[in-house]
């Protein structure tokens, strides 16, 4: 009687399926980490930073105006830091006026658009109205004072990055964070939605375009 010296194919088809087994499960979970990183609801992907970029998208530079007078008389796309300050660039990311957010070259990374009124509204409706959802937008760090607690249960991180008026002085840092939405009101005004460090609302309101507000993403 011969005897087969071939050894058996079936242990190492089941170590690699075992094998694929475990990778897809670990990339799936990999991949659902990002997305929950990367979301604020399940309904809409919010980025969880402001806005710095300083170019549009097609790579044409966004102008940095520090003078008073030069911001107060812009009718086109314009940043600054807070203060003109640099470090505060990096804790709070950049302030823009309305005609850069809405801006024909765009203003957002590529696969994003920034949030218009009614995606603020979702993202505000979905955590509970307008009264219950700052508390759970605003950071839990960087806010003074704070009356009201803030959670940050959504992820959302929002920052108190203060604002820059019309007439080209700053404001609030600290006690308040402004949002631009890329809707507009009027041909003279746009809308945005506020927080303020001792209130747990949210408020939608609508103001000049030359207001220099804090600017967040939604991915496309």
């Amino acid at each position: 009687m011969k005897s087969s010296n071939k050894t058996p194919k079936w242990p190492a088809l089941f170590i690699f399926v075992c094998f694929m087994i475990i990778f897809c499960f670990a990339n799936t979970t990999a991949k659902t980490r990002n997305t929950v990183k990367n979301n604020t609801t399940p309904e809409n992907r919010w980025s969880r930073e402001n806005l710095a970029v300083d170019h549009y998208r097609n790579g044409d530079p966004i102008p940095e105006v520090e003078d008073p007078g030069a911001w107060s008389s812009l009718a086109t796309g314009a940043w600054c830091y807070y203060e003109n300050r640099n470090e505060n660039g990096v804790t709070y990311g950049k302030l823009y006026n309305w005609y850069a957010v809405n801006d024909p070259r765009g203003i957002a990374p590529a696969g994003w658009h920034v949030a218009s009124d009614t995606e603020w509204s979702e993202l505000v409706t979905a955590l509970g109205g307008e009264k219950a959802a700052g508390a759970k937008l605003k950071s839990k760090v960087l806010w003074k004072a704070q009356a009201a607690g803030a959670d940050n249960s959504s992820g959302f991180s929002a920052l108190p990055g203060g604002y820059r008026s019309s007439n080209g002085t700053f404001s609030q840092l600290g006690t308040n964070g402004s949002f631009w939405t890329s809707t507009e009101e009027h041909s003279y005004s746009a809308w945005y939605r506020t927080l303020f460090n001792s209130y747990s609302s949210v408020y939608r309101t609508s103001s000049s375009k030359t207001q220099g507000f804090s600017v967040r993403c939604v991915k496309d």
